[in-house]
């Protein structure tokens, strides 16, 4: 129970039963806080127990000072955790690990088990192999279950061995998808008492629910592992930047363009590490669907959370996905009599405002790398000429490009044509701007009716007036979950989109996280020969280099109908406003505006053809699976037996000789520097992911365990197998490590041999030599998404500190969850300012002053051969102190439990 100390307990009639909650009224100062913050506070006030949490939190909370810099440190503890199979699978195998290490130290291994819902959807597996054909969804899904029968046995023992872990078997959905069209509660219910559901996620895209009023944001598999087995996470009262939104958006624009607009209007603001909350009289026009597409795109401009409140389109949308009446009624009830009801006159206190007005959002796309990178429609070609350049030689663009042509007025066109024949015999040719992946894909739009009818409509007007897509396109369609079949099938849409190569691949997330699929190999070949630079157009969100395919050097994010009209265009080297996409049956040429679908015709579609029943019958035995899944062979036993041989699932070695108490923290001496990086190294260049290559660390140890090159699968899919991915950590095709200029990927120079080999391999002799590591970085270290590994692999190839000049949050967690520290350079500093070429002995002074609990240290003092400077230690709160003593989360809760 609560020690109440505020007399806030109080009983509310709702859904035809009687439910305790925790008044937030009953706080002075809480009427003008933050949506988001009121949410923390009602926190708070159910989990008081004078201990981690005070009348002092309490207080600090609601008398918040939104101008502060944040220094106060609280405990939130999340209702839930939802996870996605590729970051979930590891987090199942430190808790089985966890349980082992348990036993060795005289424990209950069954304390190893959640205590609040933990639900795992197992959507990033499924990989767009096969395309443009009827049979491409059935063909992947087998596909998917031959090369993880492995994994999916283990997430079934699992099911089994932990309470209150359930499973959504492949072929469903996408989590983030799943979650708001059915996980999600909004308010929870549990022992009598109702509270906001609140959730954290190993995914940085679980801010998707934001857009249904649900507090929650990604964070690392380890931090959620602490969570599920009842660990608060430690936390600084944020910032809260207020986004007050006006007007309407107009008629041509999308869902995307306005998150596209806002990605760029945040990231240019600085909101990391913040709440974004939005607010106004705008809000009122902005579907669910809309504003979930908002939230999930959270991590590309950076902020911790981008929420919305509670208000009559969430009870739409509610009523839409066929969530029980009782529990919308308590959605109602609780909002309001709560204060968590929106109402745009409500004057709130933020740290910082922005204001967009709606109307003035323009049709947009963004790339070529990276998601911010905002671009006009009408603006499209020419940036896309603009960057041209650098993914091409000087040779191919004859020095010219993009200069006009004095006679005729025409610009050059960069060009190293191919000519390719495809496997059915077509004759064609691939060049630079040629788009070879148009794909529909990722929850951020296909959770959106409006943006997918409107791809639908635009394919329908396409096939009418004779058009198809280019041959070297490859097309494909993955929703992130089944409703949007079945709303394509009753409004008689498919099709069309069967017609021009979009047919269904899968349900789960394909092309966004790099499962893209092999292009086909006439057209890969012409590529990699010609060192062409093509295209990808998705609807996704992220497009960093090297994470989409690849062979493909620039990728652009688009609203699916847009993806349609590139598919129909064939490359990016177009205007959409004057350019023909295409001719149609009477030879005439076709453009964008024909057969852009008109506003009304979209909403008529989508008010006739989503039903609320297709929720409730598609989400009716969501855990249930289909006869692959129910027919796997599952082991029991509250421990799992790990097979010796296995390549999949390995028994990690974190715990392996751990004592029952923390050994000291030392001071680094004698380090070298295992990688020197450039600015914006997200997870995505640290963190393995996508193919495996033969060459690869990773593939000459699948090789050496007698896997054939087909049945390598992606790295992904190997997460649960450390040995394979400390061998992929940092190891991107699109890394560069300056000290190993010239080259990409994961090479270095083991130091001072001068020897030039992979990162993992020098890591080995390093750790052979008792030689302590550390990586330098510029700013905005650990971009990107959420990925445990990224701070795994890190910690297991030897690196004991990261210093770099800013940090993202979730990678700077993660990083102290596994024991590694992070420090940042001073503002101003840098590697380059101070003269460091990563070539030093590293020493770093002061570390073991964290060994008092009451201190953790401001600053501590590095030197590098000849050079002394101070750094600032990137500890930012006493409970993630207190993870660093212990080596990390794991240990810390392991000790905890014991």
């Amino acid at each position: 129970m609560t020690a109440n100390s505020f007399g806030s307990r109080a009983t509310i009639e709702a859904g035809g039963a009687s439910h305790e909650i925790y008044r937030l009224d009953a706080v002075a100062g809480s009427e003008s806080l933050p949506y988001s913050l009121k949410i923390l506070l009602e926190n708070l006030l159910r989990n008081e127990d004078g201990k981690n949490i005070t009348t002092e939190h309490i207080n600090a909370l609601a008398s918040w000072d939104a101008k502060k810099e944040p220094d106060t440190e609280i405990q939130f503890t999340p209702a839930r955790v939802i996870l996605q199979d590729l970051t979930g699978v590891p987090a199942v195998v430190d808790l089985a690990a966890m349980r082992e290490a348990m036993e060795s130290l005289g424990g209950d291994a069954t304390k190893i088990n959640p205590l609040i819902p933990a639900e795992l959807v197992i959507d990033h597996s499924v990989v767009a192999d096969v395309f443009g054909r009827p049979d491409a969804f059935e063909r992947n899904v087998a596909l998917e279950f031959q090369r993880n029968r492995e994994r999916f046995q283990f997430l079934r023992w699992g099911q089994q061995a932990f309470s209150r872990f359930r499973v959504v078997p492949p072929g469903t959905g996408i989590v983030h998808q799943v979650n708001i069209e059915h996980l999600a509660r909004v308010v929870m219910t549990h022992d009598g008492q109702a509270y906001p559901d609140t959730c954290v996620g190993t995914d940085s895209h679980t801010t998707m629910q934001n857009g249904l009023g649900i507090l929650g944001w990604g964070v690392g598999g380890i931090e959620a592992e602490a969570a599920m087995l009842g660990q608060p996470i430690s936390m600084l009262i944020p910032k809260v930047v207020g986004f007050r939104l006006t007007g309407a958006l107009p008629t041509a624009a999308t869902a995307t363009d306005l998150v596209l607009t806002i990605t760029e209007m945040l990231r240019k603001h600085g909101v990391v590490g913040k709440f974004v909350e939005f607010h106004g009289e705008g809000v009122a026009e902005v579907p669910v669907a809309n504003r979930a597409t908002i939230g999930n795109m959270s991590p590309e401009f950076g902020s911790t959370c981008a929420i919305f409140p509670i208000d009559a389109a969430t009870l739409e949308y509610l009523t839409l996905t066929g969530r029980p009446a009782s529990q919308i009624e308590l959605v109602e009830t609780y909002a309001k009599e709560q204060g968590l009801w929106h109402d745009p006159a409500r004057e709130l206190r933020f740290s910082e405002e922005l204001t967009l007005d709606l109307s003035t959002v323009v049709p947009s796309i963004a790339g070529p790398k990276r998601p911010q990178d905002r671009i006009e429609l009408a603006n499209a070609k020419t940036a896309f000429r603009d960057a041209l350049p650098s993914y091409t030689h000087d040779d191919q663009l004859n020095g010219t490009f993009p200069a006009s042509d004095p006679t005729t007025g025409d610009d050059y066109r960069a060009t190293n044509e191919a000519g390719v024949t495809l496997e059915d015999g077509t004759k064609t040719s691939v060049d630079h701007g040629h788009v070879v992946i148009a794909a529909i894909t990722s929850c951020t739009n296909t959770s959106n009716p409006f943006v997918m009818i409107g791809a639908a409509l635009l394919a329908k007007k396409a096939v009418e007036k004779g058009l198809n897509r280019k041959p070297w396109v490859k097309t494909s369609l993955a929703p992130g979950s089944k409703v949007v079949m079945d709303y394509y099938e009753r409004a008689g849409l498919l099709p069309y989109l069967d017609k021009l190569g979009f047919n269904l691949v899968g349900f789960g997330c394909t092309t966004c996280i790099g499962n893209s699929g092999p292009l086909p190999e006439a057209i890969s070949q012409a590529v990699n020969d010609n060192d062409l630079a093509v295209v990808a157009v998705l609807s996704g969100n992220r497009n960093f280099e090297g994470r989409i395919n690849p062979d493909v050097k620039m990728n652009y994010l688009a609203s699916p109908p847009l993806v349609v009209a590139y598919a129909l265009a064939g490359t990016m080297d177009i205007d959409l406003d004057t350019e023909p996409l295409g001719t149609d049956t009477e030879g005439k040429p076709v453009y964008l505006a024909d057969i852009w679908p008109a506003p009304a015709d979209v909403a008529d579609v989508v008010q006739h053809a989503v039903a609320a029943e297709m929720f409730t019958r598609d989400y009716a035995d969501v855990f249930t699976g289909d006869d692959n899944w129910r027919g796997l062979d599952v082991a029991e036993g509250d421990t799992f037996a790990w097979e010796p041989d296995s390549t999949y699932v390995r028994r990690p070695p974190y715990f392996d000789g751990m004592p029952a108490e923390p050994e000291p923290v030392r001071d680094i001496e004698g380090a070298r520097v295992l990688a020197k990086l450039g600015d914006s190294v997200t997870t995505d260049h640290i963190s393995p992911a996508g193919a495996i290559k033969t060459t690869a660390p990773a593939g000459v140890y699948l090789s050496e365990h007698g896997i054939e090159r087909a049945d390598f699968n992606s790295y992904g899919s190997r997460r649960g197998n450390h040995e394979v991915m400390i061998r992929g950590t940092f190891a991107n095709i699109r890394l560069r490590n300056q000290l190993a200029p010239g080259t990409e990927g994961g090479v270095t120079v083991h130091i001072p041999s001068g020897e030039q080999m992979s990162i993992y391999d020098a890591s080995r002799r390093y750790i052979e030599e008792g030689t302590p590591l550390i990586v330098l970085g510029g700013k905005e270290y650990g971009s990107g998404s959420s990925r445990d590994w990224a701070a795994k692999g890190t910690a297991l190839l030897g690196v004991r500190a990261v210093l770099a000049e800013s940090f993202e949050r979730i990678h700077r967690s993660n990083l102290i969850g596994m024991g590694v520290l992070p420090l940042q350079f001073k503002p101003g500093e840098s590697a380059a300012t101070l003269g460091l070429s990563g070539q030093e002995v590293f020493s770093i002074a002061g570390i073991s002053e964290i060994n008092n609990k009451e201190i953790i240290p401001n600053e501590l003092v590095v030197t590098a051969d000849d050079k002394q400077f101070t750094v600032v230690v990137r500890i930012d709160t006493p409970g993630e102190a207190e993870y660093y003593r212990h080596g990390g989360i794991m240990p810390y809760v392991l000790r905890s439990l014991l």
